[in-house]
């Protein structure tokens, strides 16, 4: 009997503990912004070491960054279509994740250049994404 009550209770826990919250995404958004800013402060300080580690950041959080589990289980399907547009947060996480890899190999090869316009590509993807599916 107990373990009849023990299996769904389990169950539940592995289940919720996989969700995607509003909280986590905050989260992330505070680690994203604290990445753009590590990356900035290499180029400030002509530093490839904050530089590559703000990269690092930037690359992990980006791929975690998706609707939230209230998003999913919408049951209203035009405010799930709005807000779940998963095709074009996966086409900007790529675009993030190639412009950060830019900017690590051009600011390493001593093209700061071109590293700030790989920096300033991935702010409008930033914004791109606020402004289109987070309703700003």
């Amino acid at each position: 009997m107990k373990k009849l009550l023990l299996i769904p209770a389990m169950l539940f826990t592995i289940s919720s503990a996989n969700t995607y919250t509003q909280a986590d995404r905050i989260a992330d958004m505070q680690k994203l912004a604290q990445s753009m800013q590590d990356i900035q402060s290499g180029f400030f300080y002509n530093n490839l070491d904050i530089l590559k580690d703000g990269v690092k950041t930037l690359k992990e959080t980006i791929i975690k960054i998706g609707p939230t589990h209230s998003e999913i289980t919408d049951s209203d399907v035009y405010e799930k279509w709005l807000r779940n547009n998963v095709k074009m947060t996966n086409k900007i996480q790529k675009k993030i994740i190639r412009k950060a890899d830019d900017i690590e190999e051009r600011f390493s090869t001593g093209d700061p250049k071109q590293a700030l316009q790989a920096y300033n590509s991935i702010s409008g993807q930033c914004l791109k994404c606020h402004v289109e599916l987070r309703k700003w």
